[in-house]
């Protein structure tokens, strides 16, 4: 199984802090570099790409930086993942969108690894197309409880 790559971990961290800032104004850059550990220059060349895909916009000058362009509870982490890795699925015969029989598949309406896979692959768009950026966030926000409330008997 393909992991996500950096490219979209990072920008899924940047949408995260545009929706914990989203109805505040725009954020700089800079702020959220530091505050998620984003290398700015990589920063700058993911926004500009979410920006390419209506995701945010930015304003220039004084108070200036990067906002969602929609309410973080409408834009699902699904067509995100999508926009920045492609097809969800493990393998090309097995995409939804992009499908593409496999050079040594005999048949590929009865390949077992295909039936699998597509399995794999609907129950992964099944999680990330229903939930939100506001979702995510709320959820690592009762995380984040949860262990600020445990009890740590380590010394």
């Amino acid at each position: 199984m393909r992991q996500l790559s950096k490219k979209t971990q990072y920008s899924l961290r940047a949408l995260y802090a545009l929706t914990r800032h989203y109805g505040q104004g725009p954020t700089l850059i800079q702020d959220m570099s530091e505050h998620e550990s984003i290398p700015k220059k990589f920063l700058e060349q993911i926004l500009l790409t979410l920006k390419g895909f209506g995701l945010v916009h930015s304003k220039k000058g004084k108070g200036g930086g990067y906002a969602l362009a929609q309410p973080p509870k409408l834009i699902m982490l699904g067509p995100v993942v999508r926009m920045m890795e492609g097809p969800l699925a493990p393998l090309p015969c097995a995409s939804e969108t992009r499908y593409k029989k496999c050079d040594e598949c005999p048949d590929a309406e009865t390949c077992a690894t295909r039936i699998v896979m597509r399995e794999v692959r609907d129950a992964i768009a099944k999680v990330l197309d229903n939930i939100s950026l506001e979702e995510a966030c709320r959820r690592a926000d009762q995380a984040a409880e949860k262990k600020a409330g445990a009890v740590n008997f380590q010394i």
